[in-house]
């Protein structure tokens, strides 16, 4: 890789903060325009936050329709509709597979590296910068963005050396996973040169609960199971797939999906009452663990079995309808005593346990911090930026691109996806801003 050294100035026509996603996108595409470009990342090498995504197997984007990949964008879906247009899902895959990293389809329509390698990524997306001469400049931590007469004109790291740049390029992440350099610099900078910062809050993160039955559960996955999540008695979110119990709540592909609503209903909430003094509005989530049954089907079910089993105890009787570990908890949820007879369950108790697997009630209490968190929600703020261009309506050659704006999305590749997309724009609109158009 060109990772030539720095003088005290440096001059190119594109630098790019950031060597993630995003970034290096955008550095890609700028020196495939023509431009002369420097990446700089603080890191020791590219990438750092690829190598973790997908449990280090890498879900680069989702092979699905325009319309289903703006259902799962959660804030700001139209600021993305050029972005994406100019450079969507099968445009990445044919660039990685190009590349020399062949992609295979799993279920949900996400797409993984064949090798089941995330580096297999970031190293065909490092051969193709060090084609395009893109000057890549690891362990450069950034201290601010430079301005002269209203417009970017490079940066200044923090050893004191200097870039000059015709077009800067912030795509620094959010905050989400801190241990890969994501510690906010590009949200700094922002509003340092006159940008409103959306407040940032973890989003596809677990959640912790205040039900400590859910500890004793930890490591029980649930398959095809119904998730439903209420703010302040308003249902903000359903869906259907696989949770898991952890120590301290709940996780897995529903609960992050989950708390991305979550996380949004609980910043309009904060800003409707941030001057009040109120309480945070409660929050529940009701498991339906028999989705695939009716109220009255599940009900026939249970007469079913306890018709067969009317002589045993109720708490051995119950075993053929939930995992093993999952069978003290409902028994004690249910306030039926576990010695009591099958027979002398009353048709009110049976119905109030078929309520309980209908809708398992969880309290929520708060999501899980910033290090444990998939995705920033906030950042800044999209009306501040082109959504054409990339570029910032408030400091001209100044581009954002990535995590560090107010966008973000669903798990299933979604959020790489416009990682991908905002970040190969900024480098077309960054390359071409030099050249006069």
């Amino acid at each position: 890789m060109n990772t030539g050294s720095m003088s005290e100035k440096t001059a190119c026509d594109v630098a790019v903060i950031g060597g993630g996603a995003a970034g290096m996108m955008a550095a890609l595409q700028a020196a495939w325009a023509g431009a002369r470009v420097a990446l700089l990342e603080k890191n020791e090498k590219l990438g750092k936050k690829i190598y973790i995504t997908g449990k280090g197997r890498c879900n680069v984007t989702n092979d699905c329709s325009r319309d289903v990949f703006f259902d799962q964008v959660v804030t700001n879906p139209k600021f993305l509709y050029s972005a994406f247009e100019t450079f969507d899902n099968q445009a990445v895959m044919q660039l990685l597979e190009q590349a020399g990293c062949p992609l295979k389809t799993e279920r949900g329509n996400r797409e993984f590296p064949v090798s089941d390698q995330s580096s297999d990524v970031s190293r065909a997306l490092e051969r193709l910068l060090q084609r395009e001469g893109v000057k890549v400049h690891l362990h450069s931590s950034v201290k601010r963005v430079l301005e002269e007469d209203g417009q970017a004109v490079g940066l200044e790291l923090s050893d004191g050396k200097r870039i000059q740049a015709d077009s800067v390029i912030v795509a620094t992440g959010g905050l989400s996973y801190p241990s890969t350099g994501s510690t906010g610099d590009g949200y700094r900078w922002a509003e340092a040169t006159g940008h409103k910062v959306v407040a940032c809050t973890p989003s596809l993160v677990p959640f912790v609960t205040e039900d400590t039955w859910c500890a004793k559960l930890q490591g029980l996955a649930l398959k095809n199971v119904n998730l439903a999540l209420y703010f302040d008695g308003k249902e903000i979110y359903q869906g259907f797939g696989e949770m898991l119990f952890t120590h301290f709540g709940v996780s897995g592909p529903l609960v992050l999906s989950a708390s991305s609503y979550y996380s949004a209903q609980l910043a309009k909430w904060t800003k409707k009452n941030e001057k009040k003094k109120l309480s945070r509005p409660e929050c529940r989530i009701e498991l339906n663990l028999k989705p695939a049954l009716t109220a009255e089907q599940l009900d026939k079910r249970l007469l079913r079995e306890f018709d067969s089993q009317k002589n045993k105890n109720f708490g051995n009787a119950i075993d053929g309808l939930f995992p093993a570990r999952l069978i003290p908890v409902m028994l004690e949820l249910s306030g039926i005593e576990p010695e009591k007879k099958v027979h002398e369950i009353t048709k009110q108790e049976r119905q109030k346990f078929a309520a309980l697997i209908r809708k398992l009630p969880m309290k929520v209490e708060k999501t899980g911090e910033f290090a444990e968190a998939i995705i920033t929600r906030g950042g800044v703020y999209v009306k501040d930026v082109n959504p054409s261009t990339m570029e910032s309506k408030r400091l001209p050659g100044l581009y954002f691109a990535g995590e560090v704006l107010d966008v973000d999305a669903l798990t299933g590749g979604f959020n790489l996806q416009v990682a991908w997309s905002t970040g190969y724009l900024a480098g077309t609109s960054a390359a071409g801003s030099n050249k006069g158009e």
